[in-house]
């Protein structure tokens, strides 16, 4: 993957977090999990296209098409993990 192919990912990926955060709010330590999430299933989504073989919204190297889904699924199961509440034990 070339130079430009990364950084077109970071960007989109960046975005994807971002846009998350927008949607749903929350505090800044919030928005940075989205991010972070959003680029690990780029990533991931990326990857898996590209052992795949499936080209999909595809810009040069970059599978954007299943690098979005990855990071859209990945940040959802991050938002719907976060939305648990710790149990307390009783005594």
């Amino acid at each position: 993957m070339s130079l430009p192919g990364v950084v077109l990912g970071i960007v989109f990926s960046t975005l994807y977090g971002a846009l998350f955060h927008l949607v749903l709010g929350g505090s800044l330590l919030r928005l940075f999990l989205y991010i972070f999430l959003s680029w690990i299933g780029f990533w991931l989504g990326h990857w898996v296209g590209e052992e795949a073989g499936w080209i999909f919204l595809s810009i040069g190297t970059l599978r954007l098409g299943m690098a979005t889904i990855g990071s859209l699924l990945v940040m959802a199961l991050g938002y719907w993990l976060s939305l648990a509440t710790p149990v307390e034990s009783k005594k």
